[in-house]
């Protein structure tokens, strides 16, 4: 019981900043898979009086995925089933030249006003449509929340930084008189504070595996899933692969740390 005792304080303060980081993770996933979705459904129209050089177009414009021509028939026919075949050669060529341009990425709105003024430089071009607006409130929403998530999980790496150095310097005391007596046989800082370097080791691999433990469970939370699906998104919450050893030497890299300071800053008393 006392050696459990020894190790909760450690292992829930590395839980906590493990927790953090892995949350910071998922919103850094899910803002990344919204925009693709946002990339995928967003396009812009073009009207024109003049046929565009699409080749052309593309390298003028670095954002340009695709430009695609709108084929007007097929919408002239759902309004009017009935047209004949001449009236629809007259009608096409006294309309303008329509246009749908698709980008590499989900543009913010400074990108997409640079964009439109740089259309609206090229010689017949009459007016951009960017749709914008039905997607800028959820994707600022997004932003929002990461920023939130980014200074949340700033200030639990604080604190629980600090409840990690006090539980280490715990230990320190707790051993102290073994590490002078060690110290007065010359045995070096690192042999004197082994069981502290244990305990950092062992208490790093224990939190890492509870934390994919955790996110396990949260991953297959219905709840998340219904939320996840509501905004049209799917990300992975935890990869085993590329996570946990991310997880566990973050973990392992802050215990050691700071049982390094501790431990070298330590003073043998003679």
């Amino acid at each position: 019981m006392k050696s459990i005792k020894n190790h909760l304080s450690l292992i829930v303060a590395l839980v906590s900043i493990l927790f953090a980081i892995q949350t910071f993770f998922i919103t850094d996933r899910a803002l990344a898979a919204y925009e693709e979705t946002l990339k995928s459904h967003y396009s812009l129209v073009v009207v024109s009086d003049k046929k565009l050089d699409l080749a052309a177009l593309k390298k003028r414009l670095p954002y340009v995925e695709n430009i695609t021509e709108i084929a007007l028939e097929s919408a002239v026919r759902k309004i009017d089933k009935n047209i004949s075949e001449k009236n629809m050669r007259l009608l096409l060529t006294t309309l303008p030249h329509f246009y749908k341009i698709t980008l590499k990425k989900y543009p913010t709105s400074k990108e997409i006003t640079k964009l439109k003024k740089s259309l609206h430089a090229i010689e017949g071009i009459k007016s951009v449509e960017d749709f914008k607006e039905s997607h800028d409130l959820t994707y600022k929403l997004l932003l929002l929340f990461k920023s939130v998530v980014t200074v949340f999980s700033l200030v639990v790496f604080v604190i629980t930084l600090l409840l990690i150095s006090k539980e280490l310097r715990i230990w320190q005391y707790k051993h102290k008189e073994r590490m002078n007596i060690m110290g007065l046989f010359g045995a070096p800082k690192w042999l004197s504070s082994a069981v502290l370097f244990r305990l950092a080791i062992v208490d790093a691999v224990i939190s890492s595996i509870l934390v994919m433990i955790l996110f396990g469970f949260i991953a297959n939370s219905r709840w998340l899933l219904s939320k996840l699906d509501a905004i049209g998104i799917k990300i992975v919450i935890f990869d085993v692969f590329k996570d946990f050893p991310l997880l566990f030497f973050a973990a392992l890299f802050l215990s050691l740390i700071l049982a390094s300071t501790i431990v070298f800053t330590h003073k043998e008393e003679v």
